[in-house]
This record gives structure tokens, C-alpha cells and sequence, in this order.
């Protein structure tokens, strides 16, 4: 069920975003044994101007925010962390100290069901 939203700014090549959802969906599977299936990511860019780091306008950044499922360890989820910093670092070139990463968990996994 990990879901992950993931905010970066504006001005990346269509090559490190698609390498940053392929690195973050990985890091997912090999930090929390994951189902790849079950991996949902979406990325969203985010005009300069509309992002300020620390006072300054247009500062390089990128934040995750991940869903899961109650019931992971500790390990587990520093494991995670560590694996969406560098997969986010690796692919966009930016520092890690730039890098936001947010746990939510989810007591009870819901579906949403679709109406044909």
C-alpha cells in the first residue's frame, strides 16, 4: 500500500524524474519488502516562486510525503528514509539537506472503489 506523494521544483529533465519515481518506487520495495504491485507514486512539480527554503525564495528542494500501513519497526522505517533521501539525491541532484521526507500511517488500509 505505500503511497507517495513527492513535490520537487520545477526545471528537471523528463530523464531524472522518471529516474527519481523508478529509484523511489525501488527504495520502497528494498527498505520495506514491499510489493513493486502495491508501490503507487505521484510526482508533482512546483513553480520556483512558489517554494521559499530557509528565507529564500526558489531554493532547490523536494519533499515526500509516504502512506503506509501500521506495523512497521523502527529499523524499517529509518531504512525507508535513508532509501527515498538517496533515491531523491541521486536522481535530482540535489543535497540531502534539501530533502523533506514525512511518515503517515495508516491504521486500516482503505480502497477507494471506482463506478463504471
Amino acid at each position: 500500500m505505500p503511497i507517495l506523494n513527492v513535490q520537487i521544483m520545477q526545471g528537471h529533465s523528463a530523464a531524472q524524474k522518471t529516474a527519481l519515481l523508478k529509484a523511489a518506487s525501488q527504495a520502497v520495495v528494498e527498505s520495506i519488502a514491499a510489493p513493486l504491485a502495491s508501490v503507487r507514486i505521484v510526482l508533482q512539480e512546483v513553480p520556483a516562486e512558489h517554494v521559499i527554503v530557509a528565507g529564500e525564495i526558489g531554493k532547490a528542494m523536494a519533499r515526500v510525503d509516504a502512506a503506509l500501513i501500521e506495523g512497521r519497526d523502527e529499523a524499517k522505517k529509518s531504512a525507508l528514509i535513508a532509501a527515498l533521501n538517496q533515491a531523491v539525491c541521486d536522481s535530482i541532484g540535489i543535497s540531502g539537506e534539501d530533502v523533506r521526507l514525512s511518515l503517515i500511517h495508516i491504521s486500516e488500509p482503505t480502497r477507494l472503489l471506482s463506478i463504471s
